[in-house]
């Protein structure tokens, strides 16, 4: 797993030498999986495309966009998840086997604790909370949250996360490769 998380960077630069859209597409699909698959951060996806904006070969809107279509995606996937299963059986699973996904029982715990205390507005604030990030759909659909408003806090709070990466690669320029090193 590590070796792919490792390839994910050259993946999205072959991608936009290619062409800029075939690397919006990238960087759609590497944070839909940053998203269902938790080891691929988004802390080294969104800088590095804000690195590509600083050099001219992508542009801001549409790279925030991809970022947020793939993360909105993965997020709902996980909502879906909660849907279909109740949470003792997603537990169990993820005890078996959520360590392929880098996501442990008590990482749905956390995150449902979180949602109990706070509501709604941990939809909103998970989505930029490291480690609650990926988790926080599966108690917002066990809760009954209503797919419009999970949705709609998702995105506000993933703009806000995939913005501040992507400036944040973008203000670093030429030094990208230094951080990456």
């Amino acid at each position: 797993m590590l070796s792919v998380i490792e390839q994910v960077p050259q993946l999205i630069l072959a991608a936009v030498e290619t062409t800029p859209l075939l690397g919006y597409g990238a960087i759609a699909l590497v944070m839909l999986l940053e998203n269902v698959v938790p080891p691929i951060p988004s802390e080294v996806v969104m800088p590095l495309a804000g690195f590509l904006i600083q050099q001219g070969k992508l542009e801001v809107v549409p790279t925030v966009l991809a970022g947020l279509l793939g993360t909105v995606l993965g997020a709902w996937f996980w909502y879906g998840v909660g849907r279909m299963v109740n949470e003792r059986r997603l537990e169990r699973w993820l005890h078996r086997h959520g360590r392929w996904f880098g996501l442990r029982p008590e990482d749905l715990a956390r995150s449902h604790r979180w949602f109990n205390r706070h509501g709604v507005a941990v939809v909103f604030w998970g989505r930029i909370i490291l480690g609650v990030r990926t988790l926080v759909s599966l108690p917002a659909d066990i809760e009954l949250m209503p797919q419009p408003l999970f949705l709609a806090w998702t995105t506000a709070g993933s703009l806000i996360w995939i913005l501040a990466l992507t400036l944040a690669g973008q203000a670093l320029g030429a030094s990208y490769g230094r951080v990456m090193a």
